[in-house]
């Protein structure tokens, strides 16, 4: 995704997503615990007011957790994007809080104490070009500050890293630090969840590309360690809430185990208090399936890709996927998936149009196909 585009759509399709993601959610108390602001290097952007915009498509007391992107002043040590972010942070303390970015290579002891000096909460860690196959040296001593001061670590455990087994020879040395690892722990959510299962404070945020990851986690992990994250520029505050609360929903969960995903349990973790007792997962890890909302959840994301691959996208490519998943809603015998086929469908019409016309904003077409695969992965089957 290039830098941050106006994403609103028009359209009775997309409107449903936003009515059944207020319907599922909290009317209070929601809070992102994973949104960049500032630059990066890749020629993403974002700064605070286009982030309280995208809050408010949530709700108007929404909050977000920030922190740098790979800004390319980063050098020496994040201090200038951790300066700047601090500052946003300060003048905007009612919705945003403020984590400081290390990089471990460079001085992370020094400017972790200087940042918590100067009013940051948390710490976020990303070890891109970093794979924990082994523990780079400088990450316990990270570990070390963070239980001093009391504060969160959220790390990045999604694309780029081969592996992080490593983390598990850190994380239970250091049972009082509240660590949250961001993208459900993809990079390896099986030895994550597995190894780190009775750790009492790991938590997974939401922010995925693929809804199925999310549902995944819902079946190895307690719902009391998911917290709802967007990722923001690269999501949406609203997408990713919808994301979040469907997934809960379909593994189950009530109104109020969905207000702890969706911002009670991070509220928690940012004052310092012990974490709800984990249950089991709610989710079965072999459930039930509807092959056509399975094929038509593989073809939306193959769209999805085909979109975000490169910065202008092509408009055959990403049609010809579109079409495939369009096929598929044509099924004149849907079984119990007929309503959320319709549904699918509406999603991708609209996305196939901005696509044809080749819209200047390319995220639109990417909230409706997210839309469309997350309703894929996350519909209840009827008895």
């Amino acid at each position: 995704m290039r830098p941050a585009e106006s994403a609103s759509i028009s359209s009775s399709a997309y409107d449903s997503i936003i009515a059944e993601a207020e319907q599922l959610a909290p009317q209070t108390g929601v809070l992102d615990a994973h949104c960049h602001l500032g630059s990066d290097e890749d020629g993403s952007s974002l700064d605070p007011d286009a982030l309280l915009r995208a809050l408010d498509k949530v709700s108007r007391s929404a909050r977000a957790v920030i922190f740098p992107l790979q800004d390319p002043e980063r050098r020496p040590a994040y201090r200038v994007p951790n300066d700047r972010v601090l500052e946003w942070g300060r003048q905007h303390c009612d919705r945003l809080i403020t984590f400081c970015r290390l990089d471990p290579d460079d001085d992370p002891v020094a400017e972790v104490e200087r940042c918590l000096a100067r009013g940051a909460r948390g710490i976020k860690l990303h070890p891109r070009g970093h794979d924990w196959e082994s523990v780079h040296p400088a990450v316990p001593a990270i570990f070390a500050v963070a239980r001093d001061a009391g504060v969160p670590i959220l790390l990045h455990a999604g694309r780029n890293l081969r592996s992080m087994g490593a983390l598990l020879q850190v994380a239970p040395q250091f049972p009082e630090v509240s660590l949250v690892l961001a993208h459900a722990g993809i990079a390896d959510q099986a030895v994550l969840t597995a190894g780190l299962m009775h750790h009492p404070r790991v938590f997974y945020d939401t922010s995925c590309f693929s809804p199925y990851d999310v549902v995944e986690l819902f079946a190895r992990v307690s719902a009391e360690r998911v917290v709802f994250g967007s990722d923001t520029p690269y999501g949406q505050p609203a997408d990713g809430l919808f994301l979040a609360m469907r997934a809960a929903a379909y593994a189950g969960l009530d109104a109020r185990d969905r207000g702890l995903i969706a911002g009670g349990t991070m509220t928690a973790v940012l004052d310092g208090r012990e974490p709800l007792p984990a249950t089991p997962p709610r989710l079965a890890r072999v459930h039930p399936v509807t092959g056509s909302l399975v094929r038509v959840g593989m073809y939306v994301m193959m769209a999805l890709s085909a979109v975000i691959s490169t910065p202008t996208p092509v408009p055959g490519r990403v049609r010809s996927w579109i079409e495939l998943a369009r096929g598929v809603c044509r099924d004149s015998d849907p079984g119990g998936a007929g309503s959320a086929l319709a549904r699918i469908d509406g999603l991708l019409n609209v996305a196939e149009q901005l696509i044809i016309r080749q819209d200047t904003h390319p995220r639109r077409a990417i909230l409706l196909l997210h839309a469309a695969a997350t309703i894929a992965a996350t519909e209840p089957l009827p008895a």
